[in-house]
């Protein structure tokens, strides 16, 4: 009897053993980043950064598989139904985050119950510009002019309905008080080049679509919607350094996991992150996609996109709904 109760404590220490060296383990194969945008886009070289850091940080390859669709939702949805054992992960920006739940036509994608945040990478700069012939030389001419326009004020083109750049147009109109008229393209190029062309007042956009003729001297910059200048434009004013105080509203992204994914993983991974996040090279190399490195741990990131979550479902909720 008491040899068999031997080898039992003998087997369970073993088995005790086996358990934890499996968990130290983790990742012990290859892991997954699902970005839900194209390739190319500067959310998928942002993502493939972080990638190859993560991986050097874990030993192991983070394959990147682009899930483009639903505004961004499809790829999270993806991940949110991925087994909880930390091997998949999730590219989540502004719009399918804070954004979509708000939405009368929502994906069926729950953020705050069906992601676990791991942590916030970079802030994507927006900007407000206009023509260098349009005489608006600063944000105040500009809403002066368009307090003084009839039919709902100057119009803006934006990278499409609800999009960060709407969204950000339409706070920035209701903080300074100004009507503005909503004119949404099929993203940022397209709305850069019927302003270009002359053809709206003023326009939205990201950074990246806008800085080059921007220092061509064909656009002028009213104001940037980070809270403080972009390093990769210091040059740039703030909209709220152009009177709207208090205002900002940058795009942003950062790294999900199934909501299930044990603590011990996170722990794991978000370690990863932050060494990666924290390395000089890579943060250069997200700057050159004119975005800004702004890592926040999987907690702060959760607080940060409750705020986010709140003030979109408050702008969405303000915006005159079409007749049915």
């Amino acid at each position: 009897m008491y040899k068999s109760l031997a080898r039992l404590g003998c087997a369970m220490a073993a088995a005790l053993t086996l358990s934890g060296a499996a968990a130290q383990a983790f990742p012990a194969k290859p892991l997954t980043l699902i970005v839900p945008f194209a390739p190319g886009a500067s959310a998928d070289g942002i993502a493939r950064i972080v990638g190859r850091e993560l991986s050097a940080a874990l030993g192991q390859p983070v394959v990147v598989d682009n899930k483009p669709g639903a505004g961004g939702a499809l790829g999270l949805m993806m991940v949110a139904k991925a087994p909880a054992d930390g091997y998949t992960l999730g590219l989540g920006a502004t719009g399918a985050i804070a954004v979509n739940p708000h939405l009368p036509d929502a994906p069926p994608l729950k953020p705050q119950q069906d992601l676990l945040p791991l942590g916030k990478l970079a802030d994507i700069p927006l900007v407000f510009v206009t023509s260098a012939t349009s005489g608006y030389g600063n944000l105040q001419a500009f809403i002066k002019a368009s307090r003084k326009t009839p039919g709902g004020g100057l119009s803006y083109a934006n990278a499409g309905q609800y999009t960060a750049q709407h969204l950000s147009g339409e706070l920035l109109a209701h903080m300074a008080g100004v009507p503005m008229v909503a004119v949404p393209y099929r993203g940022s190029g397209p709305a850069v080049t019927d302003l270009l062309a002359g053809l709206v007042p003023a326009a939205m956009v990201d950074l990246t679509s806008a800085y080059p003729h921007i220092k061509a001297g064909k656009l002028v910059s009213l104001g940037i919607t980070n809270a403080t200048r972009s390093k990769v434009a210091p040059e740039l004013p703030t909209i709220a350094e152009e009177g709207v105080t208090g205002y900002a509203a940058p795009a942003w992204m950062g790294l999900f996991l199934p909501a299930k994914t044990p603590a011990d993983v996170r722990a794991r991974l978000s370690q990863a992150m932050q060494k990666a996040m924290a390395n000089p090279a890579a943060q250069s190399q997200i700057q050159a996609l004119a975005a800004e490195p702004a890592y926040l741990d999987g907690p702060a990131f959760g607080n940060f996109i409750a705020v986010e979550s709140k003030k979109w479902a408050d702008v969405i909720a303000r915006i005159p709904k079409p007749a049915k």
